[in-house]
């Protein structure tokens, strides 16, 4: 149990350093390491085939396409990133309060999510295993891939606020 508390402990810090990261190089490594800790969660929750999946496209194959786009941008001198900084901080200076009550509430209480899926099955295909024993790594899948969606939805509109 301390093991998953690490692991968790570690998600959560790298996911943060992806958020904070100066740089969009380091933001796009801490992403790419994120996802490998995600997807070590992911096979500890005895769902080997979406770790492999997490592991595979989201490590890999999206955190090299993070780093070659944004080695294709210019990057910012070093007022702007000072200002991109200050308004950063500006808006999310209570994040780590919410965090840190969040982490308090949860190790408080008490909740049995009960995750002890069955094991896939050897004599079955992918496409049973995943709609109907991984149907939670399934939704787990949907959820990162949204949040990435909504994540560039925001950078471009973001990037046609500032005219760029």
């Amino acid at each position: 149990m301390e093991i998953n508390l690490i692991i968790l402990a570690v998600l959560v810090c790298s996911a943060l350093w992806t958020v904070m990261a100066r740089s969009l190089l380091r933001s796009g490594i801490a992403l790419a390491f994120t996802s490998a800790v995600l997807s070590i969660i992911i096979f500890r929750l005895n769902s080997p085939l979406a770790a492999v999946f997490e592991l595979s496209v989201c490590a890999g194959l999206i955190s090299v396409l993070f780093v070659s786009t944004i080695s294709l941008t210019t990057p910012l001198t070093h007022k702007e990133v000072l200002k991109h900084m200050k308004a950063r901080l500006s808006r999310f200076w209570y994040l780590p309060l919410i965090l840190a009550a969040a982490a308090i509430l949860l190790s408080r209480i008490k909740i049995d999510l009960n995750l002890n899926l069955p094991a896939a099955e050897t004599e079955n295909d992918a496409r049973y295993c995943l709609w109907h024993l991984r149907q939670v790594d399934l939704m787990g899948q949907i959820i990162i891939l949204l949040a990435g969606a909504f994540a560039v939805v925001i950078l471009f509109r973001e990037a046609r606020k500032n005219g760029r």
